[in-house]
């Protein structure tokens, strides 16, 4: 460290004034300073917005939300707009709107088929509008499951129109007639993302004119057999976008077909850019076929399967065209799969349960802390390059691995057990790190008994990370319990690329994602690459 820097320190933290005009700090001074935001483990650039925003909307982690409207399970519990509230705050930037025909020709929002409650439409774009751009500048956009007749299309259309102004991208911009535009270029912008009729071009010369009343009609194919699914060699369960699965029928071994047609309202259609939604068949017929401005939605069964049997062509769907993972229709009481194992393959919407805690929202939360917690992270170079023949399940033959050090030294004011009114709980810390299969790794402090308030553990632990760009570290601390298991205390997830080196605090929070502070570990870092 340098001599100025090391003055700026003390002058900043040391409280008393003979210590400090003698260049020299206190126990005190140097307990403020290791306390103050600047010793914290994550680096202080990654808290601004430092990655290069000029790339296309496809060449980005964008912060997703599944169902935003339900803060309990997916049956039975209520709609709230606090849904769509919090999940802004946290800096989501994809949120999810089931409409559906209300009475008075008044849009509701809420699960189909369930018990869950209902929203009006209007009430939530209005929440959406006012928390839009609190924690992030960079564009939102509404996924529209859209089960409305026209007439109440056109209703959707004149809300999002009214509400939204000149937020709403209701026009190709023109500089990017042919190409996904960047989240720079969409700065403070609302993007409809639903089922659209003709193109982009098609939209600008009926810009201005009277749509009411126009209706155009599609055919969707209902349930399908896609070819990576047949070369698993069964039958598959397959997720469309209304979010339900179905099994396939088959007769003679051949896949029956049923298609239904679909009727759009011309004036919400017109509303839908460049995130038009396309119901995913295939990798050929995507590469074939799909246009730079469809998306798709893949349910998280059919997308395992396809990333376990085609990873590398899952990789290169995903560099060309914006791809949302949803998570399976039997997940009633609203519960996440892993992000990461999409996260490996380049899906650029991976979309949770924000009101469930637990493991996934810990990583999901964790990844967009970086990048100004800005909600949009720029993929790696290999994700974003068709000649890098990148597979996260084989280590890269041009891996740059880094191997990670930490020494766990103690623990600070660690939050009470449940189990424990004095604050003696059997304290273990448990060092996580996801990524890559390769990069999954798990290890473990010796349990300090009956001290939560300053455990010392002094451990030093090794990780070999092959794929650093991907890796997460997730550090949780517990309770031993031997008959009922672990009890959670608190816990802390960051990207490993954003690590600083040296002595560091790690702040806790809690399973719901609340700060737990003072509670924190005193680690120290170092990595080599």
């Amino acid at each position: 460290m340098r001599k100025n820097i090391a003055f700026e320190i003390i002058q900043k933290y040391e409280p008393i004034e003979e210590v400090k005009k003698a260049h020299q700090m206190s126990f005190e001074g140097f307990t403020r300073y290791m306390g103050s935001p600047e010793c914290l483990v994550f680096k202080t650039d990654c808290t601004e917005v430092y990655q290069d925003m000029n790339h296309p909307l496809n060449d980005y982690f964008i912060s997703s939300s599944h169902n935003t409207y339900l803060i309990s399970d997916q049956l039975l519990g209520p709609s709230d707009i606090w849904g769509y509230v919090s999940a802004l705050v946290k800096g989501c930037r994809c949120l999810e709107i089931d409409c559906w025909d209300g009475s008075q020709n008044e849009p509701v929002v809420y699960h189909g088929y369930t018990l869950t409650s209902k929203l009006l439409f209007k009430t939530v774009i209005q929440a959406i509008h006012k928390y839009a751009f609190i924690a992030s500048d960079y564009p939102v956009v509404l996924s529209l499951e859209n089960h409305c007749s026209p007439s109440q299309q056109e209703v959707m259309a004149d809300i999002l129109q009214s509400v939204f102004g000149d937020t709403l991208l209701s026009d190709m911009l023109d500089d990017f007639p042919d190409k996904l535009p960047s989240p720079e270029a969409l700065k403070f912008k609302v993007l409809v993302r639903n089922k659209k009729i003709g193109s982009l071009r098609e939209t600008r010369e009926r810009k201005g004119s009277d749509k009411h009343g126009q209706v155009e009609e599609y055919e969707e194919i209902d349930q399908e057999v896609d070819e990576e699914i047949k070369e698993s060699k069964a039958l598959a369960v397959l997720e469309d976008d209304s979010e339900k699965e179905s099994e396939t029928i088959s007769a003679a071994g051949l896949p029956l077909f049923k298609r239904r047609r679909v009727k759009v309202a011309m004036a919400l259609s017109d509303l839908v850019i460049y995130t038009k939604a396309e119901k995913f068949r295939s990798f050929q017929h995507s590469r074939l076929y799909q246009q730079f401005n469809e998306t798709n939605s893949i349910g998280e069964t059919e997308a395992r399967k396809l990333s376990k049997l085609k990873a590398h062509e899952f990789i290169l769907h995903t560099m060309k065209f914006i791809t949302r993972i949803y998570p399976k229709a039997t997940r009633a009481d609203s519960s996440n799969f892993n992000p990461q194992e999409f996260w490996n393959i380049g899906c650029q919407m991976v979309a949770l349960n924000f009101q469930t805690p637990g493991l996934p929202m810990d990583l999901q939360n964790g990844k967009f802390l970086d990048n100004g917690s800005s909600g949009y992270i720029l993929k790696p170079q290999f994700l974003r390059d068709s000649k890098t023949p990148f597979s996260p399940n084989k280590t890269p033959r041009y891996s740059n691995p880094v191997t990670l050090t930490i020494r766990l030294i103690s623990g600070i004011q660690l939050p009470p057990s449940n189990h424990s009114s004095s604050n003696k709980a059997d304290t273990l810390v448990i060092l996580e790190t996801f990524g890559v299969p390769n990069d999954q790794m798990k290890q473990q402090t010796r349990v300090i008994k009956k001290n939560a308030f300053s455990p010392k553990w002094n451990e030093t632990f090794t990780f070999i990370i092959h794929v650093p760009e991907l890796a997460l570290m997730r550090f949780v601390v517990e309770n031993q319990g031997l008959i009922a298991g672990n009890e959670f205390l608190g816990q802390y997830t960051l990207p490993v690329l954003c690590m600083n080196k040296g002595y560091r605090r790690v702040p806790l929070f809690s399973k719901m994602g609340e700060s737990l502070e003072p509670a924190a570990l005193f680690i120290y870092v170092w990595y080599i690459r």
